[in-house]
């Protein structure tokens, strides 16, 4: 997977992470690890850009559900715990991931996935990037 990050400017500066290729066990920790480098430099807000994302797997839920946690300030779960990670998102549908982790054009077979594990309820998804950009 390759793994490019951007900046845009809205209301606030927004990190733009483009992921292409799989999302997968073989990876997830590399874009959680990207993110934490995001967030080092003091950026609080992230789209993560799926249109060149072909597949992900529950270890990329993972990594999504990480980086929401992340942006929000709170302990990361161990990832050697795998469903344990997962099963943590009912925290997050109080405080909502939707503040600082979005969604652009994510694939129809990504966004199936998405559907299926009701991810959809924690993360906005656009397709349009400046309003993508607007909504942080």
């Amino acid at each position: 997977m390759n793994i490019i990050v951007t900046q845009e400017h809205g209301h606030v500066s927004v990190a733009v992470i483009h992921l292409e290729g799989q999302l997968d066990g073989q990876n997830f920790q590399e874009l959680i690890k990207k993110a934490r480098e995001v967030y080092e430099t003091g950026t609080r807000d992230i789209l993560l850009d799926m249109s060149g994302l072909t597949y992900i797997s529950s270890a990329g839920l993972v990594a999504l559900h990480t980086i929401s946690m992340l942006l929000r300030g709170e302990s990361l779960p161990d990832m050697e715990h795998g469903w344990a990670a997962l099963k943590s998102m009912d925290r997050t549908r109080d405080g909502g991931a939707r503040q600082h982790v979005k969604l652009l054009n994510p694939r129809p077979e990504v966004q199936s996935v998405l559907e299926m594990v009701g991810f959809t309820e924690f993360f906005e998804a656009f397709t349009d990037l400046q309003k993508a950009v607007q909504s942080f």
